[in-house]
């Protein structure tokens, strides 16, 4: 698969990249069909198929429920394979979202992601914003916990997952990486996608199949070759259970 470097980084990424939520969790997601959270063995088989498709971004997070720890179980030697994302900010439990952005908060989160990862630093830590992205950077001393977390070797780069394009604009001033929700559906982010290139801060999409509602070699096709910000994008990240549809995606995307 092609990859793509992530901004200025120093990371590539796999063209597609997956999101693990449905290994951990399925309360309080948004997908239009229910699902069964796998069991830990069979989680297991779908990272490994996974990965061997070639995705070497993974995105995870606290809120992802048992992701995280059934991630750290399954990768072992193969953790060097991938470039790791989780969060900070949101936690989930008893299938219930909380948030905390304070600087104990955030470097708490860490230190259990990476215990539940079973690895000593991941590559990418991003923020799991509520919603209030402008507030909760100006109004917390959540960007500098997140400089000195990166300073002191525990994740290689920092970002922001937000919810509106202010935030991003916001983030582009700190952040090494911003995820934003694009698709022919929803472009509000299209203008600050574009000034992110010019920033040097790698792009990552999320929700580009609408969480599932859209048909995807279309979406794939217009997020990743049609739109204006196509070649701005370095991965796109894809919630899924199924490799032989993450394998459908992959080569839906090799004919462009």
């Amino acid at each position: 698969m092609d990859h793509r470097p992530l901004g200025r980084t120093g990371l590539s990424v796999s063209r597609i990249g997956w999101g693990t939520v449905k290994i951990g969790r399925n309360a309080g997601v948004k997908y239009p069909a229910a699902f069964e959270v796998p069991s830990q063995a069979d989680a297991e088989a779908i990272i490994h198929a996974m990965l061997d498709l070639g995705i070497t971004l993974i995105d995870t997070a606290p809120a992802y429920g048992l992701a995280e720890s059934r991630l750290g179980a399954a990768l072992g030697e193969r953790r060097r394979e991938v470039v790791l994302c989780t969060k900070v900010g949101e936690q989930c439990e008893a299938g219930r979202s909380t948030h905390d952005f304070s600087s104990e908060a955030v470097k708490r989160s860490v230190q259990q992601s990476l215990r539940r990862l079973r690895t000593d630093d991941v590559e990418l830590v991003l923020v799991h914003s509520d919603g209030r992205d402008v507030e909760i950077q100006t109004q917390t001393d959540l960007v500098e916990t997140l400089a000195s977390l990166r300073e002191a070797g525990l994740t290689r780069a920092i970002g922001f997952s937000g919810k509106t394009p202010a935030g991003t604009e916001h983030a582009l001033d700190w952040a090494d990486v911003v995820m934003c929700e694009y698709s022919i559906d929803v472009t509000e982010h299209e203008d600050v996608i574009a000034r992110a290139v010019d920033a040097g801060v790698g792009v990552l999409l999320k929700k580009v199949l609408g969480s599932g509602h859209l048909d995807a070699p279309s979406a794939l096709r217009h997020v990743l070759h049609d739109a204006p910000i196509a070649e701005a994008v370095a991965s796109v990240v894809i919630g899924s259970l199924s490799p032989e549809r993450m394998a459908a995606n992959i080569r839906a995307i090799e004919q462009y």
